[in-house]
């Protein structure tokens, strides 16, 4: 089975898995050489290690029913983005309001600053150029078609 064919109908399957908690929605699928399947999964309010413990087991279940891998041929991970995998949804950029991110712009420029808002079309950062009594806190609209990739910035 061809990897897009593949990760169509896991994507289907995953969808059929979530649909009765729409809290929680799929982010991507990739597939390895390998036949390793790794499958991520957020949540409105983040998710827990036990919800993907669950939704793995429920995926593994119709993939293997499914006959794509007759051997049994393959191995899941399903799990949460990681804090340094780009926001790839709306949803996702929603539930980072507030925190710091940095977004690369697709002419090859980056800006980081906080998330204030979100609209349809583009969201607002605030940052701030220049140090000491010179630092100017400005907002920035930002429209996603200018937006090559955001990552969340963790500051401690």
């Amino acid at each position: 089975m061809a990897n897009e064919t593949a990760i169509q109908a896991i994507e289907q399957m995953l969808n059929s898995v979530l649909a009765e908690e729409p809290e929680y929605f799929p982010v991507s699928v990739r597939i390895k050489p390998t036949n390793n399947i790794k499958v991520f999964i957020d949540g409105d309010n983040g998710i827990t290690i036990e919800k993907c413990v669950r939704f793995n087991r429920a995926l593994y279940k119709l993939i293997e029913e499914s006959g794509m891998y007759p051997e049994g041929e393959f191995s899941l991970e399903v799990s949460s983005p990681g804090i340094d995998e780009p926001l790839k949804l709306h949803r996702q950029y929603t539930r980072n309001i507030g925190r710091d991110v940095e977004i690369s712009f697709t002419d090859g420029t980056k800006k980081e600053g906080k998330l204030l808002s979100v609209a349809e079309a583009d969201l607002i950062i605030e940052h701030t150029e220049g140090k000491g009594k010179k630092a100017v806190t400005q907002q920035l609209v930002v429209p996603f078609s200018n937006i090559q990739s955001t990552i969340v910035q963790i500051k401690f």
